[in-house]
């Protein structure tokens, strides 16, 4: 008999067992509750890590964003190409497009064309006196011409081939406008990062001649501009964007050993990573937060003329994947926090965790009962439970860390496939050397 008697006990009676060791051992691990008055400044280095790596982790998320929409191509692209078919955004290219084609014609000159033609073909001087009144209805109908075929081209699947290709074709200009060096489609003018609707106009052009209203065949080439971005402070962005440009690469790595260093030096550090993690997402909701206010507060300082509705569309177009980013993030703190929090000794904390292993172990004595044996996959299961833990977390972190742009479904999928894991790790612990002897273990011995 050895000195634990562990091989008399049942699979169920050993489970319970080892919940009872880690309960000690945590409890054990804890040290008195005194200890920790007794170094407040370790403490208190440990609350800064935590609270500076939460600020960290916030900067973070800003800098990647701030890099996927500057220097990744097809990020940006995915950024503003869904504009193309937003409703708000059409409306206001269609009516910057109108009033640029119908600032071009002379509606004057229609007037006097169309008078000269009425005296020409006998029409009585009175009558044709009344033709010089007809500048004001000639030129609505002339905007409802231009705005029919504006809003055809704009509201094509041509349009957003074009307006997708030539944002692809513009992102490197866009870089050079947040860095300072604007040129070419994307400008920076007044304090605007804009695109130039130039090529829209010529086909709004070329469609007019086609309907047979030659008079548009004189509107010169026009460069008009659709507003992407406006501020009056724009210049101070571009200097933060470059920074975190700059920086984007190395805050996450940075914001991750510094909470590493905020838990190592904690007296508890199951206790520190929850509160890490609590501050990670505390920082994350004040983002989120923060989005929200700012974009009030864009739409406010907006130029006069400016479309309110086209411009929302757009900041949310631009902040689409930054606050997909936040929402990944806070999901993987509150997972994070809840995974400390079931490894704890708390009577919830146990009683989770030993309804999951009584469950676990049933549904195993269920199959081994019909015939499955574990055989050396248990025993060595049973052998590196606690290392083979250790590289499932591991790997669930190298996975979300790597991830080029996680989202809040890859960050569930993750802690699911990971618990998953674990279950298949407990249900494969079994080491049959330890089965209890007697009529069950002859049985098993028979077999």
């Amino acid at each position: 008999m050895s000195d634990s008697g562990d091989e008399q006990l049942s699979a169920r009676e050993r489970g319970e067992l080892d919940e009872l060791r880690e309960r000690v051992h945590a409890l054990e691990g804890a040290g008195p509750p005194s200890a920790a008055r007794h170094h407040p400044f370790r403490s208190l280095g440990s609350a800064l890590l935590i609270l500076l790596a939460a600020l960290l982790a916030l900067l973070s998320v800003v800098a990647v964003w701030a890099n996927s929409v500057v220097q990744d191509t097809d990020r940006y692209v995915a950024t503003v190409g869904p504009l193309a078919s937003d409703p708000d955004v059409q409306k206001a290219v269609t009516n910057r497009v109108t009033a640029a084609v119908v600032a071009q014609v002379d509606v004057d000159a229609l007037v006097k064309q169309l008078t000269d033609a009425a005296s020409a073909k006998g029409v009585p001087p009175q009558t044709a006196k009344l033709l010089g009144n007809l500048q004001g209805p000639i030129e609505n109908g002339l905007k409802q011409l231009v705005s029919t075929a504006v809003e055809r081209v704009v509201t094509s699947s041509a349009f957003e081939t074009v307006w997708v290709n030539a944002n692809r074709r513009a992102h490197t200009a866009l870089d050079k406008a947040l860095t300072g060096q604007a040129d070419g489609a994307v400008q920076l003018k007044d304090n605007q990062v804009v695109i130039d609707l130039g090529p829209i106009v010529a086909d709004v052009k070329k469609q007019l001649v086609d309907a047979g209203f030659s008079p548009a065949a004189k509107i010169p080439v026009v460069h008009t501009d659709f507003v992407v971005f406006a501020s009056k402070d724009l210049g101070k962005v571009r200097s933060y964007v470059r920074v975190l440009q700059i920086l984007g690469g190395w805050l996450p790595v940075v914001a991750l050993l510094v909470a590493a260093a905020g838990v190592y030096v904690a007296f508890n550090r199951r206790h520190a990573l929850i509160g890490a993690a609590l501050s990670v997402f505390v920082a994350m909701l004040v983002l989120g937060i923060g989005l929200t206010v700012a974009r009030d507060a864009y739409l406010n300082h907006l130029p006069p003329g400016a479309s309110q509705a086209a411009a929302g569309s757009v900041y949310d177009a631009l902040v689409k994947f930054l606050r997909a980013g936040v929402r990944a993030l806070a999901a993987v703190a509150l997972f994070t926090a809840a995974g400390a929090f079931l490894a704890g000794p708390s009577r919830i904390a146990v009683v989770t965790r030993t309804g999951c292993t009584r469950s676990i172990g049933a549904l195993r004595d269920v199959t081994r009962s019909a015939g499955l044996r574990l055989g050396a996959v248990g025993r060595f299961v049973h052998r590196f439970k606690r290392w083979i833990g250790v590289v499932i977390l591991v790997v669930a972190a190298v996975v979300l860390f790597t991830w080029t742009y996680p989202t809040t479904a890859v960050v569930v999928w993750t802690a699911v496939i990971t618990l998953a894991a674990l279950a298949i790790r407990e249900f494969l612990d079994y080491d049959d050397s330890t089965a209890p002897t007697g009529a069950g273990g002859a049985a098993a011995a028979a077999h």
